[in-house]
């Protein structure tokens, strides 16, 4: 690992790292992998195990203590493997989905600085009242309540100082990791890690410019505009940059916490119902969605006529769904409900979730034992969580690659009717579904639709037609080898 011995600015950080996954009993990994010789670790330091206080965990559960050990970057990285069941075993999966970002204030001189340096001028004009101590501190940035000299109440999101050099640091680490694993194991032969590691790397990234996370308010605002249920925070622009945000701030009730929804006599129900309408509109209708609607981002407020308004926050992290993977995943679900599973695998290879060399009998077995666990089972017995459960371990095992806004989805749907169930025992997330999906249907089936898709493929169609007297004799030779 060449790269190593050149950057001798982070052997340290190297060698940080290292220690760390030692402490936690994973020095034979990093030997059998031939790391040590880059870092200048003593054998016996490799070989030792794992001390008696962590004796007792599983290899999963170390790894997850390691992770929070090591940093900002290798949490946000967990975070991002905890949504892809293609990349990591389920055991693996359920463990990381517990990491904890929750790390002491920075100081608050640091935080000034930074502050009075990202806005240009002394905190006590640009606002009535800040607080010292935050309400929230992760490993990227903290949260400090504020007022403005108009008296509207606010909340100041501000970077961490120093954070971004550390990022950076650990970022060239995992390109030189994922680089040294491309070519000297067997996982470079199934996937691209360098390419995985560059879309990590521009996802935490753009997750650190706040300016992007007030965009996605602003979207989230506007697609949103005609709905009473729902309220998005306003950003204020002027106090915003690429290192602080400042919001409107929202009080309300924790979404699921019931005692204080009953005590505040509010309808359970009909917030079950909203919650299930916000991420079926988003996913249906606007293919923009909250990523990340854990209850600690979504509080129940009242209107003046004492009916409830979900108030949501932190829009760091969305997820996307063009019109041709929404129309993808819709041809996807007919054939599922129809427990074909044979089409099934057909549909994947289309998508490019499987490859054309996949296993076929293997998977279609795999998803026929899948699906005659929901054979004659209403929907209303069907729980997200658990579907997206049982497909995990055949995503591993088939190294089946959904792109990762997909299993966004699917971490958002089991999350939100997470919610809805705890709000409402018969919560029905496919009863609130059912419009919009008939409406989608209709739209693809509708001959405006299918018409001008047709005319847009005709160039794709005129290619195909050059190209296949080339491709005939290729075709001729796989089909004589069974290899079709």
């Amino acid at each position: 690992m060449k790269t190593i011995g050149q950057r001798y600015r982070h052997l340290r950080r190297y060698q940080e790292v290292a220690q760390i996954l030692i402490r936690h009993g994973f020095g034979e990994a990093i030997e059998q992998l031939g790391l040590a010789q880059y870092l200048a670790l003593p054998q016996r330091l490799l070989r030792r195990g794992a001390p008696a206080a962590l004796a007792t965990l599983t290899a999963p559960q170390r790894v997850r203590l390691a992770v929070e050990e090591l940093g900002p970057t290798f949490i946000k990285l967990a975070q991002m493997l905890s949504t892809r069941p293609d990349l990591i075993s389920p055991l693996y999966l359920v463990e990381l989905a517990r990491l904890q970002d929750k790390v002491p204030a920075a100081p608050w001189p640091a935080i000034r600085a930074q502050l009075e340096g990202e806005l240009n001028g002394p905190l006590d004009e640009l606002f009535a009242d800040l607080d010292k101590e935050p309400v929230a501190a992760a490993s990227l940035a903290q949260v400090h309540q504020a007022t403005l000299h108009s008296g509207e109440r606010v909340v100041v999101k501000v970077q961490r100082p120093d954070i971004e050099t550390v990022i950076e640091t650990d970022l060239e680490i995992l390109f030189d990791l994922a680089r040294f694993l491309q070519a000297r194991t067997p996982l470079g032969q199934i996937y691209d890690l360098p390419g995985i590691a560059e879309d990590f790397a521009y996802t935490l990234r753009a997750e650190m410019d706040y300016r992007r996370e007030g965009r996605n308010a602003d979207r989230f605002r506007r697609n949103f505009a005609g709905e009473t249920y729902l309220h998005i925070p306003l950003v204020y622009w002027d106090l915003t940059t690429q290192r602080v945000i400042v919001f409107e701030r929202i009080a309300g009730i924790k979404i699921d916490d019931v005692d204080a929804l009953d005590a505040a006599g509010l309808d359970r129900r009909q917030i079950a119902l909203h919650s299930a309408q916000i991420i079926v509109k988003e996913v249906l209708v606007d293919g923009f969605f909250h990523a990340d609607p854990h209850p600690g981002n979504f509080f129940v407020m009242t209107n003046p006529a004492g009916q409830p308004i979900i108030g949501v926050m932190d829009f760091g992290l969305v997820g996307h769904l063009a019109p041709r993977v929404k129309d993808e995943l819709v041809r996807l679900f007919v054939v599922a409900v129809q427990l074909d599973a044979e089409s099934i695998v057909d549909q994947l290879i289309r998508m490019s979730v499987a490859e054309r060399r996949v296993d076929r009998r293997g998977l279609q077995r795999d998803l026929e034992r899948l699906l005659y666990r929901y054979y004659d089972r209403p929907l209303t017995d069907i729980r997200a969580r658990e579907v997206i459960e049982e497909i995990m371990p055949v995503a591993f095992r088939h190294q089946l690659r959904l792109p990762s806004d997909l299993w966004l989805l699917g971490k958002t749907l089991a999350m939100m009717e997470g919610v809805g169930l705890t709000l409402d025992p018969d919560f029905d997330m496919f009863a609130v579904a059912q419009p919009h999906a008939r409406r989608f249907l209709r739209q693809m089936i509708s001959p405006r639709t299918w018409g001008r898709k047709l005319l847009q493929g005709t160039e794709e169609w005129g290619d195909l037609l050059l190209q296949l007297p080339a491709k005939v004799p290729r075709l001729l030779d796989q089909e004589s080898e069974g290899d079709l």
